[in-house]
């Protein structure tokens, strides 16, 4: 009877490439295009894209609001004197200027 060393060094190299193979894919799994670590950058990202549409809507919301009180059908007088004022650079008689 004699022994040959073939199916040890299949074997061998049938568990090298099965661990092999398996490295791969959990290197793939936490690091890759669609990993846990990628998972983590959208997440975040979502995160501060959605505080970024808050402000967004706030800011909207304001310019709405200052919009429609500056409209023909609701005019806000004392807005409008800030506006004419600013732009304007004027003054009423009564005020006093400290620069």
């Amino acid at each position: 009877m004699t022994r040959t060393t073939r199916p040890a060094l299949g074997l061998i190299t049938f568990f090298a490439v099965a661990f092999a193979l398996g490295i791969y894919f959990t290197f793939a799994a936490v690091q890759g295009d669609y990993g846990l670590f990628m998972r983590a950058e959208i997440d975040a990202e979502a995160r501060d894209l959605a505080a970024q549409l808050a402000a967004v809507q706030a800011d909207v919301t304001e310019m709405e609001n200052l919009t429609k009180r500056l409209s023909d059908d609701f005019l806000d007088l004392d807005l409008l004197d800030e506006q004419a004022r600013s732009i304007l650079g004027m003054l009423r008689a009564d005020e006093i200027v400290i620069r």
